[in-house]
């Protein structure tokens, strides 16, 4: 698979985890690829934290407003009834408890379930943002990325970059499979077709539970 079908494969697939009415986060980068695969059938409210609830997809080229963009930056649409305001009210509607899942990327998680998805020491970095934030306040956390970074793992034993949050995530979806962080380690729950379990062993610092019932990748 090329950089564009890892991308496409990881979205749809992380898509599939939205239910009817759900309060969703999209984090920067993949992550906001995902409203173009939602089902039809699904309808949800996007939550932005730079103030927006009831973001749209990605617009056509040409048609971006400069007044509309997510917290990466990037232009995004607003759907009807959506509602603007200050990253304070923002805030408090993640830490409060009220939406119901983020999808974010990563540059490490690890067996416990710690995320490191903000700088690499010596590097320049923006910040945080509001990660810290969506990872303890959002009610379900799911890591959409890609499964190495330049053939190195990124699912470790052992997170060795500054942590973002401990703890927290609850299942990470690659190009290679889906994987559920439990208090016993992480399960290996779908697999790509093009992978075996040993492929996607060896690119995974951490040891893989093979779920019993293992399935393709939907």
């Amino acid at each position: 698979m090329d950089k564009n079908q890892i991308r496409e494969v990881i979205a749809r697939r992380a898509a599939l985890e939205f239910k009817d009415g759900d309060v969703v986060n999209l984090g920067i980068g993949l992550p906001t690829l995902i409203p173009n695969y939602v089902p039809k059938n699904v309808k949800l409210t996007l939550q932005s934290e730079n103030g927006l609830l009831g973001m749209g997809p990605t617009p056509q080229a040409g048609k971006e407003d400069e007044n509309l963009i997510n917290a990466g930056g990037g232009y995004i649409t607003a759907e009807s009834g959506a509602s603007s305001f200050d990253s304070s009210r923002s805030f408090t509607i993640i830490r409060g408890g009220h939406v119901d899942l983020t999808v974010l990327g990563a540059m490490q998680v690890d067996e416990n379930g710690d995320l490191a998805n903000w700088m690499i020491p010596g590097k320049l970095t923006p910040g945080m943002g509001g990660a810290m934030d969506l990872l303890v306040g959002a009610k379900k956390v799911i890591l959409a990325m890609e499964h190495t970074a330049k053939g190195n793992p990124k699912i470790l034993k052992k997170c060795t970059l500054p942590l973002t949050a401990k703890g927290q995530v609850n299942l990470i979806i690659t190009e290679m499979g889906v994987m559920e962080v439990t208090d016993k380690g992480i399960v290996l729950k779908e697999i790509h077709p093009e992978f075996t379990v040993e492929q996607v062993q060896e690119l995974t610092e951490a040891e893989l539970i093979i779920d019993s019932d293992l399935k393709p990748m939907k």
